[in-house]
């Protein structure tokens, strides 16, 4: 399956200056053969602390553009955003991937960045979510997640490809490489990583996004520009590691040989 990150500049808190934007790199990408679309976090207001502002409901605009955009495209759309639950309580910061069809797949931030403030204006989610397109087993996480390897670990076993969407600062940039190859070999899956470039409410971003290979090789990756970047995912080379090095049978000793069993099986 082909992928496409899209690594872009935005307009803080303008979602109506944004979107179109990301409308146009969307139909790119498409046209260039990504079967889905990953755009970074909060694509549509940049990393807002003011959800009071910048929150809607999933009948708002942003869940209607990446509706809107992948029954056109014919392709699955995904970035998170501000999301109003609507029972009078905190925002969460929600990813949602769009498919063709219509139906919605969602997953809200775990790990809100309690270092910027974000716990003080967004709840907690308290579920993760696997789901699958064309066969390939994806598990979204979104930025401060990425530093939280046991979040990762639980869904190993189900996961061929996990989605990390991100505004995550150039100050910290070192950090961002270096998690999303660890994220990747510890667990023996593809880590997809989109993050974006320019300046947001005070603070510089500098991309480098960059899909690594379930034996941490570097697939493809971004520079500090605005960039479109195109990477296959491949289950089957999932499977292969994980038969040649049956290293996650031993993080949990009581389904060791099931799971090695499992992962010779999986080579078919």
């Amino acid at each position: 399956m082909k992928i496409a990150l899209v690594q872009a500049d935005l307009t803080f808190e303008d979602r109506e200056a944004n979107l179109p934007r990301y409308r146009k790199l969307a139909k790119r990408a498409a046209a260039e053969g990504a079967r889905l679309v990953l755009f970074p976090e909060m694509f549509a207001t940049g990393f807002s602390m003011a959800p009071e502002r910048t929150a809607e409901p999933a009948s708002g605009p942003t869940v209607e553009f990446l509706g809107e955009q992948a029954a056109s495209l014919g392709v699955y759309l995904a970035g998170s955003m501000p999301f109003d639950r609507g029972d009078g309580g905190r925002a969460t910061n929600r990813f949602v991937c769009a498919a063709p069809d219509g139906s919605l797949t969602t997953y809200d931030k775990i790990h809100p960045f309690s270092y910027g403030g974000e716990d003080l204006h967004y709840a907690a989610g308290d579920q993760r979510t696997t789901f699958q397109i064309d066969g390939v087993r994806l598990t979204p996480f979104i930025c401060y997640d990425l530093r939280f390897a046991d979040a990762f670990w639980v869904e190993a076993e189900r996961t061929d490809c996990y989605l990390v969407v991100a505004n995550w600062p150039a100050a910290r940039q070192e950090h961002w490489s270096t998690l999303l190859r660890a994220r990747a070999i510890e667990n023996q899956a593809y880590v997809v990583g989109v993050n974006r470039v320019g300046e947001g409410g005070g603070i510089s971003y500098a991309g480098g996004s960059a899909v690594i290979g379930p034996f941490g090789e570097v697939v493809a990756e971004a520079g500090s520009e605005e960039q479109l970047v195109l990477a296959e995912v491949e289950p089957g080379r999932v499977a292969e590691v994980r038969a040649r090095y049956p290293f996650l049978v031993d993080r949990s000793p009581q389904r060791t040989e099931e799971a090695a069993v499992r992962a010779v099986q999986a080579l078919g």
